[in-house]
């Protein structure tokens, strides 16, 4: 394994545990106040790029480590957009 490999292998893994807590969070408590919508609806579209990206370079990193995100991201914004609609509902 080459070191650009391994150093690959260590931002993914890095860049997929960031979103761990806050998820498991989420999940918890079911709380998606204080999280914004549009910076996590953005970033999940920057991380679908970066996977379409990973594929044309097929790098297998840059694939798994988004594919993670894009699973943590989701969960995280498909909450806060249940939240969203059950808030617009009460009002």
């Amino acid at each position: 394994m080459h070191l650009a490999d391994i150093i690959g292998y260590i931002a993914a893994i890095l860049s997929v545990i960031c979103f761990i807590p806050q998820a498991i969070r989420v999940i918890q408590t079911k709380d998606t106040n204080a999280i914004s919508f549009w910076m996590y609806f953005l970033f999940l579209l920057s991380v679908i790029f970066w996977l379409i990206y990973g594929l044309m370079m097929s790098s297998f990193p840059i694939i798994l480590k988004n594919i993670l995100v894009i699973i943590f991201v989701g969960i995280i914004l498909s909450m806060k957009i249940r939240g969203l609609r059950k808030n617009k509902k009460a009002s």
